[in-house]
């Protein structure tokens, strides 16, 4: 697919750069006439759109409830609809599909340029958002779209907003420049970030238009650096629940306290069940998962990358350190090992209006990452029997389960497929990929790979160092972005041809 000869890129290096073009099927192409149409169309066109779609406030249903009433998710649907269309992609279908109570979806189907070419290609994406978080810096805010140092500041930006604009640019960019490829489908949905509760539905119902895919590139996931490109090799799972202490039918002097336990360290009690405070290892069978050796491997090899800059990429205080200095040991714990975090908290008020009084419940949200290939269902089973059974003192103790998600371990792709994405990303970049697993879940792939058995997956994003996403701040660094709009167009082109 990438061989030698001819024009600089910008961003590249001149070494590389210099000895590059495309061939496909005997139609030569100077590299540097699809960097010249991305970089184009990215400024001209997908900023401006995406900096719209920043303003949408279409945050994901878990969060707001009132999703149907106030339209923001259709909004952001019809934005990129819009943009698809005035991006005027050959041979192609560009419909939103909201069946009644369900959250829409965009479906784009472009057809491949020769008849011949029987493979399908489905590119994924998101635009619900997070909930907007605070702790903006004072000139930036999550709906209001700010760029500053080449970085778009925005709810959404990054995760998963830029995906569609990404995806869009890189088939128009083959058509523009008469380059083949193969058969495409985008898929956008809107409610990921609340589990993609919707995503089996459509998938069965629409699947005569999605075919069958050869190869699913998701467009939702993250970068080590800014450098290279990052595959994801893996995804943790998520269990997410409530867990509830209850003592006091209401609220009493605190002078009674030595009478009466704190509903709050009940649950400390509890939760030291499943978590060991000192360490925060979770000593639960169920929990536990076992690491592939080539995963071991591949996490010693992007250690050595990220060996000065992992800490550095987490906001610490001063004074703070990680939980480890060893960074192999980092990626592993954020990668394949069982963690807790403490997300929410209900039944303590604000500190400057709390009475001296013991409460008479507290409830904490807790967000648990599994291992790839740990059973959530079983997992979640265990968790509840272990917080609930003989709580202390008689309280009412429950565990509420929200939702929960198996992680996924990326099957193994074959040396055509591998070779392509390698030489794709050496160009685009100057430097080689790597690959790496991700702490986050992306709830769906499993749903994919079960779905398509024998589809080929590549995973990766833009969600790098200080980003952000879920958090204050949240920003998509647009090289980064126009970057792997190359890549993807790259791996894009002539899908037969390792």
């Amino acid at each position: 697919m990438l061989w030698a000869n001819s024009g600089e890129i910008p961003g590249l290096p001149v070494a590389i750069s210099a000895i590059i073009n495309l061939y496909i099927k005997g139609i030569k192409v100077n590299i540097n006439s699809i960097t010249q149409f991305i970089e184009k169309n990215w400024d001209e066109s997908a900023i401006p759109a995406l900096m719209e779609y920043v303003s949408i406030p279409a945050v994901s249903p878990f969060f707001a409830r009132d999703w149907q009433e106030t339209g923001y998710l259709r909004d952001a649907l019809n934005l990129a609809k819009t943009f698809c269309q005035d991006m005027e992609l050959e041979n192609s279908s560009i419909q939103i599909i909201a069946d009644k109570g369900r959250t829409p979806i965009l479906l784009i189907e472009i057809d491949a340029t020769s008849p011949d070419n029987k493979d399908t290609i489905l590119l994924y994406g998101h635009l619900d958002k997070q909930p907007p978080a605070k702790g903006w810096d004072k000139n930036k805010g999550p709906f209001s779209p700010v760029i500053e140092n080449n970085k778009l500041y925005g709810r959404g930006s990054a995760d998963d907003g830029y995906c569609l604009f990404t995806a869009v640019t890189a088939i128009k960019a083959l058509q523009a420049l008469k380059i083949p490829h193969g058969r495409c489908v985008i898929l956008i949905e809107t409610c990921e970030e609340s589990g993609s509760f919707d995503l089996e539905y459509y998938l069965e119902k629409y699947e005569q238009n999605i075919g069958t895919p050869n190869l699913i590139i998701c467009l939702d996931s993250g970068c080590g650096d800014y450098d290279r490109l990052w595959i994801t090799t893996s995804l943790r799972g998520a269990i997410v629940g409530e867990l509830e202490a209850c003592i006091l039918t209401q609220s009493i002097h605190s002078g009674t306290s030595g009478i009466v336990a704190s509903s709050f360290r009940i649950l400390r009690q509890v939760l030291d069940r499943v978590e060991d405070s000192k360490t925060g290892e979770l000593p639960v069978d169920e929990l536990q998962g076992r690491i592939p050796e080539k995963r071991l491997e591949q996490i010693n090899m992007a250690a050595q990358i990220l060996d000065k800059t992992i800490a550095s990429a987490i906001p610490l205080v001063d004074g703070a350190v990680t939980m480890s200095h060893d960074p192999v040991e980092l990626l592993v714990n954020s990668t394949w090992k069982p963690t807790l975090s403490y997300i929410g908290v209900q039944g303590m008020p604000p500190v400057d209006k709390s009475a001296n009084a013991i409460r008479e419940s507290t409830k904490l949200m807790l967000s648990f990452r599994t291992p790839p290939n740990v059973e959530t269902v079983v997992a979640a089973e265990t968790l509840k029997t272990i917080l609930e059974n003989d709580p202390p003192y008689g309280a009412r103790v429950k565990f509420k389960l929200l939702k929960h998600a198996k992680g996924w371990d990326m099957p193994e792709i074959d040396d055509g497929l591998e070779t392509k994405i390698n030489k794709a990303a050496s160009m685009c970049f100057g430097n080689t990929p790597c690959y790496v697993g991700e702490g986050g879940s992306i709830p769906f792939m499993t749903l994919l790979a079960d779905k398509f058995p024998q589809a080929k997956f590549l995973i990766t994003g833009v969600l790098g160092p200080q980003s952000n996403a879920h958090g204050p701040n949240e920003f998509l660094h647009i090289p980064y972005a126009k970057k792997l709009t190359l890549v993807i167009c790259c791996i894009i082109s002539d899908s037969r041809q390792g």
